[in-house]
């Protein structure tokens, strides 16, 4: 590694918008987020699941194919 060319760090504090403050290491002091851990949807368990279709089941239902009535 090269000698003074790296940033230095710091003890930074992260504020999210709901409240939450962490404590963490980075070349800025203080931050600022809209959405954190302990906020977010994921994390929280709060996301909706969504069942996605394949490519195949959208070509066979826009075209009227049956699945079932095909023979091997």
């Amino acid at each position: 590694m090269k000698a003074n060319i790296h940033p230095e760090m710091k003890e930074a504090t992260i504020k999210c918008a709901c409240g939450a403050s962490f404590k963490t290491r980075s070349t800025k002091e203080n931050m600022e987020v809209e959405i954190c851990s302990e906020c977010h949807p994921f994390y929280t368990g709060k996301q909706g699941n969504v069942k996605k279709t394949g490519n195949i089941e959208k070509f066979n239902r826009k075209y009227g194919i049956n699945n079932e009535n095909k023979t091997a």
